[in-house]
């Protein structure tokens, strides 16, 4: 787990959630010191990913929620604010949805209230569920092979330097695929309209992987978000961070201003 910054009376603590196949700090790096200067963070990798939790049972984007609420309380932490990213945009939902009691407010990053909705959604995310029963079955041996092919090719197109590389090398191939399976199974349509807490989305209007429609469709959804546009791909946060940050800053403020009943900077545009 990584923790930045300190706790301020009366505020919230920013918990970073990232996105599918990365990491904590993979995901997260440059907002790390931004954010700490005025909030309290911490950041830890899902199940499955880097270093986060080994369990024999399979990947739910539901436990994923359960296990931040149960670090929560390990920390003692009785408000948070939930920043999720593409897949952790997701487990931030249901943050909400399952622990409202703690949740003072969202921030939601290059994220959707569902991912399956195009032909070829569905032929990707079916293609996953086949992978991750295949995963279940392969024997330790076969995963480990696997996951190393896997990683030569995300290495090699993320362009990720021997940092990154490790950071990857940690992941369980199984707890991916069923991750990735998990996705494409998500959908907040339902219940997402009854979101009662401060929620600020920022869409990546440059994104191919989760088209901005989408992710604007999500905010629309939420009665009262804030959107906050920033002009960068799906890997804004590592790869465009000068334009990243300042939106994220910016959405930040807005929610955890709002719950002190500040007025916060909405509909923004970085880059």
């Amino acid at each position: 787990m990584r923790e930045a910054g300190r706790a301020r009376a009366g505020e919230p603590t920013l918990v970073l959630l990232h996105g599918w196949t990365a990491t904590a700090d993979l995901n997260w790096y440059p907002v790390y010191e931004p954010l700490a200067r005025r909030h309290h963070v911490i950041a830890a990798d899902l199940r499955g990913h880097g270093r986060g939790l080994r369990r024999p049972e399979r990947f739910r984007l539901a436990d994923c929620a359960d296990d931040v609420a149960a670090l929560a309380d390990q920390l003692g932490l009785s408000s948070i604010v939930p920043v999720g990213y593409s897949m952790g945009g997701l487990v931030a939902q249901l943050l909400w949805r399952r622990h409202r009691n703690r949740v003072a407010g969202l921030v939601l990053c290059a994220t959707s209230r569902n991912f399956r909705e195009t032909p070829g959604d569905h032929l990707f995310f079916n293609g996953l569920t086949g992978l991750a029963v295949a995963g279940r079955l392969a024997p330790p041996e076969v995963r480990e092979q696997l996951l190393a092919r896997y990683l030569e090719v995300r290495i090699d197109q993320l362009d990720l330097g021997p940092w990154g590389s490790a950071e990857l090398a940690g992941h369980d191939l199984r707890c991916l695929l069923e991750a990735g399976a998990s996705i494409g199974m998500f959908s907040s349509d339902r219940w997402i309209g009854g979101v009662d807490v401060p929620t600020a989305v920022v869409v990546t209007t440059a994104d191919t992987k989760i088209p901005p429609a989408r992710q604007r469709k999500l905010a629309a959804s939420v009665p009262g978000a804030a959107v906050f546009e920033v002009d960068a791909d799906h890997h804004a946060c590592p790869r465009r961070a000068d334009r990243f940050v300042p939106a994220l800053l910016d959405a930040v403020a807005h929610v955890v201003g709002a719950g002190r009943g500040v007025d916060g900077r909405a509909d923004s545009a970085a880059g």
